[in-house]
């Protein structure tokens, strides 16, 4: 529902319109155009705006789209409906061109499979469309390349067309032996050759010398100084000429009554195709004026918000480019706490442009028209649309401006809602002040409890205050340089604007001993309260900062406690895991000394030992296990010991029975890195004493025997370690950097290139420790370094969006930047 009639004028969409009309190929398009309307459903929405959005792809990246005849041959169509009518040739040849232009498209379209096109949406419009191959190969059989009968249309037709030829041809010899005879006795010139008069062969002959030739009189020559004499020899043959046209015209007529029988009951299938050429053409206009405008198919969600990040007025940005002039985009966020903005701010600030860019933006989206703003933009969807700009005086209805602003007003208050989006010029202007203010207040009020959106732009410090005090309302300021006494024409929202009414009088030369007065007659607390106000909103974005940065200080800590935390429970379980495989290691040893020992005892028995010796061998080694199992004794230096024992028992029993065999080169030295064979622990050798060897497993050390070690080397080290290393590497230069990152840099008096580089690195570690919003000291200059860091800043991932910084805290020479 968009209000008022007159809506589209007041935001400026006709002009938009006109362009697009404009942008169009044929009638068919241009027809859609006028019929273009604004639409509430979503799913149209995003279908046509994604059909744009392909069309753009497709006149950016293609080179072979048919756009040859986009011709309109409806009415042709239409007017056959009739029995006994005909199409005629003219009509013919632009149905044959533009049926081919349908079908090109549609073979275009979907020269990929469903799934593999490029252009869905485009895909699915063009389905169902039927593209009569037949009916073009029926056309081709009697048109030429040119558009005429072809002579072989019809065997009767090629007949006449010889007859026709063959008379002409003996007329032109009878005129060509005429005419020398009258050259040769003086008659006529002698570079006078027949010419056409009423579908006629003639001679033009001197006045004086028309009774010389006989024949018929057609025509006299303007001057009167040339008649034109059909000579009496082929008068005759000329007769014939006209008997042949006529039947020449019959038979044409008959061959296209013929095809338009044909044609006939085809009509409503074909022009369903037009319909599909109609919307081809429509799209494209959107699509070339978009491209013309660096517009976008925006993000679009399906509900009431507006989140948008360098938007900027369409008709504006093509004024000022031909004026080679920069248009200063639109940042504006309008969600669910903050529905309602109320902007203020000097006259000739920009706040009227602002509200108007509001209402044709958010209309040309919801009409499918891509926009000029941020790809990381959000665009919702509303209902209503009401608008109440400008000088609505009637003098046929006797309203004054203020009278039919009110008339708006309980429009608005009846009807607006949750989904309604206000664009309010001048809020309770037109009236005095106290009253007006008044009455407008309590409307805001109405408009903050039915939960509508709006965009309202106010001189009234009552309707500030409202802004400031209730949820829902959100005060904005068009900003002002009071050193330069000149607007910037950019909206700050969270901060109420002044009118800096008495520094523009004294700017514009008003006279000093006027503005005193005018200042005792309000009083200083008046004249004072744009300063203070200036102030309070200078206090606040400080302590809101400090509170920011504090938050974000507690949350560094938090995260380093965690990270603590979660390290020392690591160390925990890894020295947990240590000490389970040193015992696992210990036990299997003490599972090769028993298997040893059982072995030994097999000898003594097999060798016909003493029985008591055999038992008192088995105690031993029985009160060992039991030992460990009854004291959970598995700590590595008690395990050797115990193992040592039985191994010397082993040994001395062996001797016995055998010879002492040659021990084995050592190869393993202290400070070697090694492992227990089958195990993954990488230890290093402190010590060597008797075969066995200390070796420490990270803060565990262990007596282990030679013979179960292997050398590792210290390339094999680096490997096995590597990934281990570099992850905690990693990680403590993370801690590093969340401990002294800095949110600010300054780039000035640095070259270009250098600039950006450092910009680049400050925004990666900014994103890789997470903080929510870093400044850029860039300074103003040339501008040429700003416009370059935004440039990047624009690409860069990471980054939600960017401003000026607010201009008590360095306007344009900081760049505030908001990261994801």
């Amino acid at each position: 529902m968009i209000y008022p009639e007159n809506f589209e004028y007041k935001i400026g969409f006709d002009k938009i319109r006109q362009l697009l009309i404009a942008k169009c190929l044929s009638p068919l398009g241009e027809e859609k155009v006028t019929n273009l309307a604004f639409s509430s459903d979503y799913t149209h929405i995003s279908e046509s705006l994604s059909q744009t959005e392909e069309f753009m792809r497709i006149i950016n990246e293609e080179d072979n789209f048919p756009t040859n005849y986009f011709l309109d041959v409806r009415h042709a169509l239409r007017n056959i409906r009739v029995e006994g009518t005909w199409i005629d040739e003219a009509a013919l040849f632009d149905l044959r061109r533009s049926l081919q232009t349908i079908r090109d498209i549609v073979l275009f379209l979907k020269k990929e499979e469903e799934e593999n096109t490029p252009y869905p949406y485009l895909y699915a419009l063009a389905g169902e469309v039927a593209i009569f191959p037949q009916l073009i190969s029926k056309i081709d059989n009697i048109l030429d390349k040119f558009g005429r009968i072809k002579d072989n249309a019809s065997a009767e037709l090629s007949r006449i067309r010889k007859d026709i030829a063959h008379v002409s041809s003996g007329i032109s010899r009878s005129l060509n032996a005429i005419l020398r005879t009258a050259q040769n006795e003086g008659l006529v010139e002698k570079d006078v050759t027949p010419t056409m008069r009423d579908g006629r062969l003639v001679i033009p002959v001197a006045p004086a010398f028309k009774r010389k030739i006989k024949g018929i009189v057609h025509d006299e020559s303007a001057s009167g100084k040339t008649v034109f004499i059909e000579p009496a020899e082929v008068v005759e043959a000329n007769n014939r000429i006209r008997e042949l046209e006529s039947e020449e015209r019959r038979e044409i007529i008959k061959i296209l009554v013929t095809f338009t029988d044909i044609l006939r009951p085809l009509v409503a299938d074909i022009l369903q195709s037009y319909e599909f050429l109609a919307t081809i053409d429509f799209i494209r206009a959107k699509a070339t004026f978009a491209i013309d405008l660096d517009a976008i198919k925006p993000s679009i969600e399906d509900k009431q918000i507006i989140r948008w990040y360098r938007a900027k007025h369409p008709l504006l940005f093509i004024s000022h480019r031909k004026q080679n002039k920069q248009i200063v985009p639109l940042d504006i966020e309008l969600e669910e706490d903050n529905r309602i903005l109320i902007i203020s701010g000097p006259n000739a600030g920009g706040k009227s442009v602002c509200l108007k860019t509001v209402g044709l933006l958010q209309y040309m989206v919801q009409c499918g028209i891509p926009i000029p703003l941020a790809e990381n933009s959000k665009v919702g969807i509303f209902n209503k649309i009401f608008i109440d700009i400008g000088d609505e005086q009637s003098i046929e209805n006797d309203l004054s401006t203020y009278s039919s602003h009110l008339t708006n007003m309980k429009f608005f208050v009846r009807n607006c809602d949750k989904k309604t989006i206000l664009l309010i010029d001048e809020f309770g202007g037109g009236t005095e002040p106290q009253i007006g203010g008044a009455i407008a207040e309590s409307l805001l009020k109405r408009f903050n409890e039915k939960e509508s959106f709006g965009v309202i732009t106010t001189h009234y410090q009552n309707l500030k205050h409202y802004a400031n005090e209730h949820k829902g309302v959100i005060n904005g300021a068009m900003l002002y340089d009071r050193h330069l006494m000149q607007p910037l024409f950019t909206l700050s929202i969270g901060n109420p604007g002044s009118s800096f009414a008495i520094e523009i009088a004294r700017k514009i030369g008003l006279p000093e001993d006027v503005i005193t007065d005018a200042s005792e007659i309000v009083g200083s607390d008046y004249i004072n309260m744009d300063k203070y106000l200036q102030d309070i909103v200078r206090d606040k974005r400080y302590w809101e900062t400090k509170r920011q940065s504090i938050r974000q200080k507690e949350k560094r800590l938090e995260e380093i406690t965690t990270t603590y935390e979660t390290d020392l429970l690591s160390v925990e379980k890894q020295r947990k895991e240590i000490l389970r495989q040193a015992k696992a290691d210990a036990e299997r040893v003490l599972s090769e000394a028993n298997a040893k020992i059982e072995n030994t005892i097999r000898t003594i028995r097999e060798s016909q030992a003493e029985k008591e010796k055999t038992k008192q061998a088995r105690l031993t080694l029985n009160e060992f296990k039991s030992s460990l199992e009854d004291d959970k004794i598995f700590s590595d230096d008690k395990i050797a010991k115990k193992i040592e024992k039985l191994k010397e028992k082993e040994k001395n029993k062996k001797k016995k029975s055998e010879q002492p065999k040659e021990s084995k080169e050592q190869t393993i030295a202290p400070g070697d890195n090694v492992r227990i064979k089958g195990q993954t622990s990488i230890g290093q050798v402190l010590d060597i004493q008797k075969g066995s060897a200390t070796v420490a497993f990270g803060m565990i050390k262990s007596t282990v025997k030679l013979e179960t070690l292997e050398y590792i080397s210290k390339n094999q080290v680096k490997r096995e370690t590597r990934s281990t290393t570099v992850s905690v590497a990693a990680s403590d230069d993370l801690r590093e950097k969340k401990l002294n990152f800095k949110q600010d840099i300054d780039v000035r008096g640095m070259r270009g290139e250098e600039a950006l580089q450092a910009v680049m690195y400050f925004v990666d570690d900014a994103v890789l420790v997470g903080v929510s919003r870093i400044r850029i000291l860039h300074g103003t200059g040339t501008g040429a370094l700003r416009q370059m860091i935004r440039d990047y800043l624009r690409t860069a991932q990471g980054v939600r969006n960017f401003q000026d910084e607010h201009v008590q805290f360095g306007g344009t020479g900081i760049t505030v930047v908001d990261l994801e």
